[in-house]
């Protein structure tokens, strides 16, 4: 079972650690072994909250990554590098996770290993891509690779989060306008109707009768929404977001986009694990987890008929995990000995293929939300209204 401890040394203030015991007791006695001075100690099932950021927010491991490249070409030490940043960082939580990681290091453990123990914090493609570096003494390299990875990563969610954000807003305006009409103006007229008397139309009839029962049990409506923004907290959210997506994966052409998507990931994160060193079988399974369950039982069959000795490209192809321009840059890559960079090519090509979508869409699908929230505020406001031109037109 491993323990967390948390112990006080002079040069580098509270540290964190963590050590395989038996107990309790016998961590406190290995850490003591160890010479530390011993402040706690807690079982390791704790060591998730210590090193995630206040809030919940992840670990910045990019931003961790950059400085310690920055510092690293500038001739310091790891060790003196990780102190730096120690010392630097004012958030306790992201401050111990980098004291842990110094007291490894003193330990003795190799810079991967030190990782290895805050898991929450370096995933495992970040632990890896750092062990081959260790074989070849290219850590600076390989901090760069991950830097271009998880910043292109980065910049086209980004572009995707940018294209939406426009019809998100668009809807939620035009929803509030439906919602005040309907809960404040159209009551307004209900009443009006209601005093001068006669034969309303059907339409605004219902439409009339529904703006009274909003005014009569606004109080459900809130509760409503109160009870269906505490679903989604509670872990709502996460699964109406899997069922939107699994139902955009049957929509032929959004589907299509979506798996060139998760291709693109794919072929990045390959790339960038051959890069540095990582033979092609154990990369494959280290990538398992980026692609979604409509895709995953594919990449073990290609990775099962990698391991059987075909070709990366035929394996990729036969299990449906290619593009007509992917594949064709696999098959480069294969006779050049250059798949890595072939892999980070096709990745490139699909980002900037699913961005101009993004675009395209967005252009379309903002006229379109226009068009129809107009229709219906429209509607709503013409309902109100009939009655009183019927009302001239029985004048006239």
């Amino acid at each position: 079972m491993q323990f967390l401890i948390k112990s006080l040394q002079a040069d580098a203030g509270v540290a964190l650690c963590t050590l395989q015991a038996s107990d309790a007791a016998d961590a406190h006695a290995q850490a003591q072994a160890l010479g530390l001075e011993v402040l706690s100690v807690a079982p390791a099932s704790l060591l998730s909250r210590l090193q995630s950021p206040r809030g919940g927010a992840k670990f910045p491991l990019l931003l961790f990554s950059q400085e310690l490249l920055q510092l690293l070409n500038s001739g310091v030490s790891l060790m003196e590098a990780i102190e730096t940043l120690a010392e630097k960082e004012a958030r306790a939580p992201v401050r111990d996770v980098l004291q842990g990681i110094m007291t490894s290091l003193r330990r003795g453990l190799p810079f991967s290993a030190a990782l290895e123990e805050a898991p929450t914090a370096f995933e495992p493609l970040y632990v890896a891509s750092v062990r081959a570096s260790e074989h070849t003494s290219g850590l600076s390299e390989s901090l760069g690779r991950y830097i271009a990875y998880a910043t292109q990563l980065e910049t086209l969610r980004g572009r995707l989060v940018s294209a939406a954000i426009y019809p998100v807003i668009l809807v939620a305006v035009s929803s509030l306008v439906i919602l005040f009409l309907m809960g404040y103006v159209v009551p307004r007229f209900a009443h009006i109707y209601e005093d001068m008397g006669g034969e309303l139309p059907l339409m605004s009839r219902l439409l009339l009768q529904g703006g009274l029962l909003l005014e009569q049990y606004w109080y459900a409506l809130l509760l409503a929404l109160g009870a269906v923004a505490v679903v989604l907290l509670a872990g709502g959210a996460r699964l109406a977001a899997k069922r939107l997506l699994g139902l955009l994966w049957r929509i032929p052409a959004v589907g299509e986009r979506m798996r060139v998507y998760q291709l693109a990931r794919l072929y990045r994160t390959l790339g960038m694990l051959l890069r540095g060193g990582i033979a092609i079988v154990p990369a494959l399974d280290m990538v398992s987890g980026l692609l979604s369950t409509a895709l995953q039982p594919r990449l073990l069959e290609a990775s099962r008929n990698v391991r059987e000795g075909q070709a990366i490209s035929h394996a990729f192809e036969a299990a449906g995990l290619t593009t007509a321009v992917s594949l064709r840059m696999l098959r480069v890559g294969e006779r050049a000995g250059t798949m890595g960079e072939m892999m980070e090519r096709a990745a490139a090509f699909h980002d900037e293929e699913m961005a101009r979508w993004a675009e395209w869409v967005t252009r379309l699908l903002g006229p379109l939300l226009m068009l129809v929230m107009g229709l219906v505020i429209g509607t709503v406001v013409v309902l109100m209204y009939m009655p009183i031109f019927q009302l001239a037109e029985s004048v006239r």
